[in-house]
């Protein structure tokens, strides 16, 4: 960028420059894009939770005049544009959305902050937020909630393994009451499998219906 006498006279690109002494002054503009570094900022959100949280803004300059003539220094105009422009997205958003949906949280910041630089020539190609430190009772409280899912889901899989199981034993059961048989084979089934673990005690069932005649003899001998 050439000033002559405080007016710009041009934009020159690289190579062979000369300039008249005390009449022009030269300032160079980098054309290569910059990473900035947005400090912590304390943020509220919209759920009331005070959180801090730091990004990082990447852009270039694509009008070298306007980025000398527009504003006095582009890069501290642009680092306080993305300051402001974080906590204000952010106190419009909840915890959940902060920590879920950050690809959209930082489309946003990049769109809104573009629009904000593009009348002093630069352009905003990224925004990123780095991190969101939460308070320790928070971090403390969302364990808890986790904790709380995980054994919520435990439960759930739990009684639905039972519930199926049930309903495998009611088929079995349904195919047994049809076949008798297959009754006295399932129990001779069951002592070969305790007879294959070398127990000394053996427990063998017997069906009501068997002892159920002796049963009433001897209710009518009490008589």
């Amino acid at each position: 960028m050439i000033f002559r006498l405080g007016r710009l006279v041009g934009v020159k690109g690289p190579g062979l420059i000369l300039l008249i002494p005390i009449v022009d002054r030269m300032v160079r503009i980098s054309l290569r894009v910059i990473t900035m570094d947005v400090p912590p900022q304390d943020v509220i959100t919209k759920d009331n939770v005070s959180v801090s949280v730091n990004a990082v803004v990447y852009f270039r300059v694509m009008d070298p005049s306007k980025a000398v003539v527009a504003v006095q220094d582009y890069f501290y105009a642009t680092s306080q544009i993305a300051q402001t422009t974080l906590r204000s997205v952010l106190g419009d958003s909840q915890l959940d959305q902060l920590l879920s949906e950050r690809d959209q949280i930082n489309k946003v910041l990049q769109r809104i902050i573009d629009e904000q630089t593009d009348p002093w020539g630069i352009k905003v190609s990224m925004v990123e937020m780095k991190h969101v430190d939460l308070p320790e009772s928070m971090q403390r409280a969302m364990a808890r909630q986790a904790e709380a899912e995980r054994e919520r889901r435990a439960k759930v899989i739990h009684a639905q393994g039972e519930y199926e199981a049930s309903e495998k034993l009611k088929d079995a059961a349904n195919v047994l009451a049809q076949s008798p048989s297959a009754l006295q084979l399932r129990f001779l089934g069951t002592l070969s499998d305790i007879a294959a673990e070398k127990n000394s005690t053996i427990i063998f069932p017997v069906p009501i219906d068997i002892i159920k005649p002796f049963l009433e003899i001897m209710g009518k001998n009490k008589k």
